[in-house]
């Protein structure tokens, strides 16, 4: 597993035209997420149910699993009608756990002031999208936000970076993918985006994970600067 070093970043960066982020995990800090589904959600639905929290863990994890890497993943109005519970309304009650992770701003900042245009790039739902932006500020320093429900795709399909591609008229050869998962990697890497990037941290409650392919991979955004 290739930890990213730069001898030369004025020579990496001039390869670049476009940089494509990212938001949960690679951008914000996952425990929120990790949190909600994993803490609160258990909770909630084992007091709508009557169940002991480990009983519902186990009952959701199988829910979870069953919609891994599709857009039921992440649709919250999918899994409030499937659980019977308001999802956005949970999600809101504990917004304050929200974090951007370290040196984003910094990285953000550092990228328009080097000339690349950016993308934030996300299978999150519009409703969670719109409360971590509000939360946030984020989409200020992008020149496009791009949510996976309005490709129609998940970011681990290949066809959702040629639908990408078309629409924001990059060229893969000149850009950068950076995530914290490697399903999406995989496809954006087989869809013919050059340099693609492992975020190694997404929770700042968890150690760093070493990626299973071969990915270059960074702790930190200050890494890449």
């Amino acid at each position: 597993m290739k930890k990213v070093t730069f001898d030369n970043p004025k020579e990496f960066w001039a390869k670049i035209d476009w940089v494509l982020l990212d938001m949960d995990g690679t951008l914000l800090d996952k425990y929120f997420d990790d949190y909600f589904w994993e803490t609160l959600v258990p909770q909630k639905y084992a007091e709508k149910y009557g169940l002991t929290v480990q009983d519902a863990k186990e009952e959701l994890m199988r829910f979870y699993r069953r919609e891994e890497g599709t857009l039921n993943w992440t649709d919250l109005d999918f899994w409030s009608k499937k659980l019977n519970l308001d999802i956005p309304a949970l999600k809101e009650q504990i917004s304050h756990l929200i974090k951007i992770h370290p040196y984003v701003e910094d990285l953000l900042n550092f990228l328009h002031q080097i000339g690349k245009k950016t993308a934030l790039v996300t299978n999150a739902h519009y409703k969670s999208l719109d409360l971590k932006l509000r939360q946030t500020q984020l989409d200020s320093f992008f020149d496009h936000v791009i949510c996976a429900f309005d490709v129609g795709l998940p970011k681990e399909d290949k066809k959702f970076w040629a639908l990408l591609q078309q629409k924001l008229e990059f060229d893969p050869q000149r850009t950068l993918f950076i995530d914290d998962s490697e399903g999406p990697l995989l496809a954006a890497k087989e869809a013919g985006i050059k340099y693609v990037i492992f975020k190694s941290r997404p929770s700042s409650k968890l150690p760093s994970k070493l990626p299973q392919n071969n990915f270059f991979r960074i702790e930190y955004f200050k890494e890449l600067m």
